[in-house]
């Protein structure tokens, strides 16, 4: 039976805004930074792969992955990388040992800011969270996007966090320059930009990895939340950047949750223009220097529209792709 050219271009249609639900979320990573930094992705165990593992990203510049249903992995920034004369190429921090641009396989060498996602998880969530378990190299925001991740209006209080809702997250401040003396990790060239924004530091390591002792890595005796507590250390990191991990019992505070099928915007150094950090939300991170001498809070409704931007080219290639296919079959 013959069908009308109107009624196979509805069908096409149909199928072509089902497509989407394919893909679970899509990043959008933008890197503010004064230098470039090189992202890596990896997967977690079991999960289908991304369509890359790492690339360049360049100041000012913004990229899209989009990342399939039940994904959970984890990203970060690699800084400082170098191409040597054989082409091996290496990153002062973050680097996942791969050899090459792509981290296939490889996770971050410690010490770095990490982003983890477990997307569609239990009870048709998204759960995200920011760490600075694995220790620190560079600032970095979350922020949900559309769907039912539209970040809260007004400015997101970084006192605290509530796992049960949908709000940005991350580490604003500059770490480097006031990271312990025992756990800074120095530029091999204090020439390169990022180290000299830091004064030579172009990271900061976790007590774990500096010390290897079980009651800093939570491990042994000091393997569940009873025995691990908090120590000076992790409460540098926490003091500063109150809504990130800060040690590997520290849940309550660090992981946030939005509706399966939101999008996030992912920025590398996000700037500073979004509003001053309030010191009555967090006054023992006063002392804590931090990018361009200011801390910022997560002015949510202004990143909000900011990061949006970013998901225009996607959307509008669909609606291309669909006048293509209609204009075809008519």
């Amino acid at each position: 039976m013959s069908r009308c050219p109107t009624h196979v271009a509805l069908r096409l249609l149909a199928l072509l805004f089902l497509l989407p639900a394919a893909w679970s979320a899509t990043f959008t990573m933008t890197n503010n930074c004064g230098y470039t930094v090189w992202p890596g992705l990896l997967s977690g165990a079991g999960t289908a792969p991304l369509s890359t593992t790492g690339f360049a990203l360049a100041h000012g510049a913004s990229a899209t992955v989009d990342a399939p249903a039940s994904w959970s992995g984890r990203m970060w920034a690699r800084t400082l990388c170098t191409e040597d004369a054989t082409g091996k190429f290496t990153c002062a921090t973050g680097d996942c040992g791969s050899g090459g641009i792509q981290c296939n396989g490889g996770g971050a060498a410690p010490p770095a800011t990490l982003v983890e996602f477990t997307l569609d998880g239990s009870g048709g969530l998204d759960f995200f969270d920011v760490s600075l378990v694995d220790g620190y190299n560079l600032p970095m925001l979350v922020v949900p996007q559309g769907g039912g991740g539209a970040a809260p209006s007004g400015n997101v209080s970084v006192s605290g966090g509530n796992s049960a809702k949908c709000m940005a997250t991350g580490c604003l401040v500059d770490l480097n320059g006031a990271c312990p003396a025992d756990l800074r990790v120095m530029a091999a060239s204090t020439g390169a930009a990022a180290a000299a924004a830091a004064g030579g530091a172009v990271a900061c390591r976790s007590a774990c990895e500096a010390f290897g002792s079980p009651q800093y890595c939570c491990s042994g005796a000091y393997g569940n939340p009873n025995t691990c507590r908090p120590s000076t250390y992790s409460q540098f990191f926490k003091n500063a950047c109150p809504r990130a991990y800060s040690y590997a019992y520290d849940d309550s505070t660090s992981t946030f949750t939005c509706a399966a099928g939101t999008n996030y915007a992912i920025t590398f150094c996000p700037s500073t223009t979004s509003g001053k950090y309030s010191w009555a939300e967090n006054p023992q991170a006063a002392g804590v220097p931090s990018t361009n001498d200011t801390m910022v809070v997560l002015g949510a409704e202004q990143l909000s529209t900011a990061a949006s931007t970013v998901r225009a080219a996607p959307q509008l290639t669909l609606l291309l792709l669909v006048a293509a296919v209609v204009a075809a079959v008519l």
